[in-house]
């Protein structure tokens, strides 16, 4: 949960790094409150939580998807190869679960500490 709640304190900073920890847990969390969200609200008059929470966290996920690829070496930029269908989010996906690049580069320090 500390995860989540770190991406929450950095609503909007697109700059320096984040582990895989913490972009896996972040996506995780939201995965399990979107999916709550809508099987006890999909089928009320309150729908609309849903729309708002995905708004909501729309900032913070789209932060720590560029601060992960700053983790990885890459530019932030390189998010916006997901909208090429599927060989584009294979791509985001294989980045996503690769280790941090050792040491300090232009983003920052490793978050890892070494």
């Amino acid at each position: 949960m500390k995860w989540y709640l770190k991406c929450w304190s950095q609503y909007a900073d697109f700059t320096g790094r984040a582990r895989r920890t913490e972009y896996w847990m972040f996506a995780l969390v939201n995965f399990g409150i979107a999916l709550l969200l809508e099987l006890i609200l999909g089928f009320t008059f309150l729908y609309f939580l849903t729309y708002a929470y995905s708004l909501a966290i729309f900032i913070p996920s789209l932060a720590v998807c560029v601060r992960r690829l700053h983790d990885i070496g890459r530019s932030g930029w390189w998010y916006l190869i997901g909208l090429i269908p599927v060989i584009g989010w294979i791509l985001l996906i294989v980045w996503f679960c690769t280790d941090s690049q050792p040491g300090a580069n232009k983003w920052g320090p490793n978050p890892k500490g070494f």
